[in-house]
């Protein structure tokens, strides 16, 4: 390296964390600055992030810790969620702090647009102290650059998505971090307490904490050395599962459920902490001994699981095969990568391909070395991401981030060259291709080029229309109107609770399949079917928002049924419409409870 840059590497070096997060606190202010106007109103676009700020507000309001139905959906019983409660702590907090400056409503504007950039930097710290351990001291800014110039995975972070994917990525990062922490106890130490973290939060990352645990009993089976890292997973897993069950638990978790941790996944967790721990106390000295000890844990584990919690086995949201046929197979985000239009899934799927080329090449590269170990631990993470993408394509936006230590490695790889070049217009051009290349954005680029897979017009108005109704705007005109239980759509119900002061019936949440199904049968079936469910509800009006998406499962795919016949304008003598203002999206009837 030149003489007169190495005072400056020697600081990048020195002090890349406080580096790091002064990058951060940048990019959060930049993205609080351009996200302004969707922070300003309020635009929560996932009903997970709707029915989020609900809990939240609940909790702020004096409901119970253990408490998290929404008694808001499907009153006066309420509306159960799977959820817990870390990840409303830290936007319960910001609204706390801001409500007393700004008032409450602007204070959960603010929350909503700041918490959700506070995993992000957890993110960077743990991917530069990854890149730094396995490609260079000074490799961590390339890795910053890279997890910018992710798609999916960079969403997870921005102001207003306020649920829990973030977090849990977060804890996918520390957990990479933690397999290649060259400090064998610390390592494992971090490894068990992310994993712990995730699963008391949810069970989407599971696979991913399954995977990182296999990982670390591999490495001592290979290496009897590696029971202080063995050790520390076993007792912080353990043990931060049952602290995390006590601390977090809902009483709706409490009982004997697959699809949380409840004390069917919490005994799993405390029985693998239990053997591992095990495990690394015998530690024989033949390897062969430990592959043994290890499959018999193991096979121990899985079995009594198979055995003692069969109905685990299925679907774990336990759902009846009419909601699943009906509702949860046809969630987008739960179908494979190669059900989803090429024009989503090749730049999904370009970042993690390229970021497993890398991998392997580091991890050849790497092999005379001492961390050619945690380049075979992020080797297998990566190549197990992509591989999820095959199961639901939810799992794009960590198999993105598990891309950035091989995409960093090979930009550092060919970074000399470029270095190497006299031509600055060589250098720049050769750099523009290699980043555009490597970060996955020729993906982008080639679409763009490309008359393929465009959206069909009818696509762009159901978008459109989806939008439109979920505003600020379209909703307000609602709070004029006497507070009500309202009926109207799945997917409309948790945004409408959020933004008036009225009650609805459903949200798309497996606990509450049946209140789900009476919104399907309502809206498929006859109308005399109809308003026996909706007065069955108590609800005195009924809000649809034409051509949303959901609504076009109800007129095109059940014909004849009663939300085909409103749409193609047939009127009810039990419906009477309420005006809202010109140019609204919705539609709002009363519903009239007396004779036929």
């Amino acid at each position: 390296m030149n003489n007169r840059l190495q005072p400056l590497a020697n600081e990048l070096d020195r002090h890349w964390i406080k580096l790091t997060t002064i990058a951060w606190v940048v990019i959060a202010i930049f993205y609080v600055w351009k996200r302004w106007a969707a922070i300003h109103w309020l635009s929560l676009g996932d009903t997970d992030d709707n029915m989020r700020l609900m809990q939240v507000r609940a909790l702020l309001d004096g409901q119970g810790w253990y408490d998290l139905r929404n008694y808001r959906l499907n009153p006066p019983q309420g509306f159960d969620i799977h959820w817990s409660r870390i990840v409303d702590l830290p936007i319960a907090g910001l609204i706390l702090l801001l409500r007393p400056l700004v008032g409450v409503a602007e204070a959960e504007k603010l929350a909503c647009g700041i918490a959700p950039l506070l995993p992000l930097g957890i993110v960077l710290v743990a991917l530069g102290a990854t890149v730094r351990r396995l490609v260079a001291p000074l490799a961590w800014p390339l890795a910053i650059i890279f997890m910018m110039s992710s798609t999916v995975a960079l969403m997870m972070f921005m102001p207003d998505r306020i649920d829990h994917h973030g977090w849990q990525l977060a804890m996918l990062s520390l957990t990479v971090a933690g397999l290649c922490d060259p400090k064998g106890p610390r390592g494992g130490a971090i490894v068990g307490l992310a994993s712990a973290v995730s699963l008391a939060i949810g069970l989407e990352m599971l696979p991913y904490c399954a995977m990182a645990g296999a990982i670390i009993a591999l490495r001592w089976v290979w290496d009897a050395a590696e029971r202080g890292r063995l050790m520390s997973y076993a007792l912080t897993l353990g043990g931060g599962c049952a602290a995390g069950y006590v601390i977090f638990a809902s009483e709706a978790n409490r009982v004997m459920r697959c699809d949380a941790l409840t004390p069917i996944w919490l005994s799993v967790f405390v029985a693998a902490g239990a053997g591992l721990a095990l495990l690394a106390m015998m530690s024989p000295g033949d390897r062969r001994v430990r592959v043994l000890l290890a499959a018999i844990v193991g096979g121990a584990i899985a079995g009594a699981f198979a055995l003692m919690f069969p109905q685990c086995l299925a679907r774990p949201e336990q759902v009846s095969d009419e909601l699943y046929t009906s509702w949860l197979s046809n969630v987008r985000e739960a179908k494979p990568i190669y059900r989803h239009p090429f024009r989503t899934a090749f730049p999904l799927a370009a970042l993690p391909v390229m970021g497993i080329i890398g991998a392997v090449i580091a991890t050849w590269r790497a092999r005379r070395s001492a961390s050619v170990v945690g380049w075979a631990s992020v080797s297998l993470f990566a190549l197990f991401s992509v591989s999820m993408l095959l199961w639901q394509v939810r799992a794009g936006a960590a198999a993105q981030m598990m891309a950035i230590p091989g995409v960093t490695a090979l930009a550092f790889f060919l970074l000399p060259w470029l270095l190497t070049q006299r031509s600055i217009f060589v250098r720049v051009f050769a750099g523009a291709a290699v980043f555009t290349l490597i970060s996955g954005s020729f993906a982008t680029v080639m679409l763009g080029t490309l008359p393929i897979d465009k959206p069909k017009p009818y696509v762009q108005r159901v978008n459109r229309a989806t939008g439109r109704c979920m505003t600020v705007p379209a909703m307000a005109p609602l709070n004029r109107i006497p507070r009500a239980t309202i009926f109207t759509f799945v997917d409309l119900g948790p945004r409408l609770i959020t933004l008036t002061h009225h009650d609805a019936i459903a949200g798309p949440y497996h606990r509450n399949g049946d209140a789900i199904l009476d919104v399907h049968h309502a809206f498929k079936g006859s109308p005399e079917e109809a308003r026996a469910i909706m007065t069955g509800h108590g609800a005195t009006l009924m809000l649809v928002c034409p051509n949303m998406a959901e609504s076009t499962v109800y007129r095109d795919r059940k014909p004849g049924g009663f939300y085909d016949r409103l749409a193609h304008g047939e009127t009810f003598d039990w419906l009477t419409p309420i005006p809202l203002p010109k140019g609204s999206p919705l539609r709002l009837f009363r519903i009239e409870h007396g004779g036929t």
